[in-house]
């Protein structure tokens, strides 16, 4: 290590030499040996005590750093994949966690590793530094080694915190709310992911369900073989069967396999069409978030019909409010509505909502509306 800065951090430039060496290992290596500059610039800023939490602490501040690039941002998601940040990839191979990353930016993983990851450690260092330097009073509660977060202290910064499990009402029907990106649930059998009308899904680094989901869905060993794109690749067959069947009537439902959200409890991903392009930008009719809904019920029917016993809960995100246009509060009115109408015709059913956004999820709490006028 080249020295100590005069604040008692280490020089960026040895940080960034360990976060590269760093990513080869993976986050496990820490058990093993915290390098001199993380070591440093972990116990600076209390994110350890001593040698007994160390490497956990050093682990709590690279996910802190990562928290602060932001997860909606390129370079803050490729840091999460890189170092694998993301529930369940701690372990992955470093070919397969590039790989990863790589998808993020829509590139190669050749491409990636001579271009973007050296981005990619850099910020991240920066932001490791950032994260010593801010006043220990102001910065959140320290994260888990596991991303999780403890009740956060009074006068510290708001932390975004992934909450599951919520009650709350459509109408007069119970549904459960989970303040979560989508692709972070658990043992829900379907996932519903909101489409254009060409079933063009979105890219992977977008900030949008579509492109989580498609994301986590990816399958394959980048170190052994091609990745298989499987939300899209399954998409694109099903358009390839029914030639001129584009765009679709808005509302329709094509179903797909879960990929690699198998290993998350997930059994089928249902793709809504309701995006329908209007110049530069797309424009969703609010009343076909009842068709979708309705669709869902009725393709989750005739699945559990075909071979896919025990099929039982199904999750929506606020169709149409990401790229769609339509305000959140519009798209929960509809959503609730649906939902209540699909559940009083078929109770037998476990529904669940996720959105970001905790003054939405908060509207199904609220008394329920009059249906929708259309």
């Amino acid at each position: 290590m080249n020295g100590m800065n005069p604040d008692g951090l280490p020089d960026r430039a040895d940080l960034v030499r360990e976060l590269r060496h760093l990513r080869r290992g993976g986050l496990p290596a820490l058990q093993a040996l915290v390098p001199e500059a993380l070591r440093a610039v972990t116990l600076h800023a209390g994110y350890a005590d001593g040698e007994d939490d160390l490497a956990d602490g050093a682990e709590r501040l690279i996910r802190a750093a990562a928290e602060r690039l932001g997860a909606d941002d390129l370079i803050g998601r490729a840091a999460q994949c890189t170092f694998g940040l993301l529930p369940g990839r701690r372990g992955d191979p470093a070919a397969d966690r590039r790989r990863a990353a790589a998808l993020v930016y829509g590139v190669t993983s050749e491409r990636f590793r001579h271009s973007q990851e050296r981005q990619v450690v850099e910020q991240l260092a920066g932001a490791v530094l950032a994260e010593a330097r801010e006043p220990r009073g102001a910065r959140a509660p320290r994260p888990t080694a596991t991303g999780a977060r403890p009740q956060q202290t009074p006068g510290a910064r708001p932390a975004v915190v992934p909450r599951t499990g919520l009650p709350g009402r459509a109408g007069n029907r119970p549904v459960t709310v989970h303040i979560s990106p989508i692709e972070l649930l658990r043992d829900i059998d379907v996932l519903v992911s909101s489409e254009n009308v060409h079933l063009e899904m979105s890219k992977s680094f977008r900030p949008t369900v579509s492109g989580a989901l498609r994301r986590s869905a990816v399958v394959g060993c980048a170190s052994e073989g091609p990745v298989a794109d499987v939300l899209a690749d399954e998409l694109a067959a099903w358009v390839r069967a029914r030639p001129g069947v584009l765009p679709l009537r808005p509302g329709t439902i094509v179903p797909t396999g879960p990929g690699a959200l198998a290993a998350r409890g997930v059994r089928r991903v249902y793709h809504a069409a309701l995006a329908v392009p209007d110049g530069l930008a797309y424009r969703v009719d609010p009343q076909h978030i009842a068709t979708a809904v309705t669709g869902c019920f009725a393709r989750a029917r005739q699945d559990r019909a075909d071979g896919l016993p025990g099929l039982r809960s199904i999750c929506f995100p606020l169709l149409g409010a990401g790229r769609g246009g339509l305000d959140r509060r519009t798209s929960v009115e509809w959503l609730r509505w649906a939902i209540e109408d699909a559940l009083t015709a078929d109770p037998d059913w476990s529904v669940h909502v996720v959105t970001r956004y905790p003054e939405a999820a908060r509207l199904f709490e609220a008394v329920p509306p009059e249906a929708p006028e259309g």
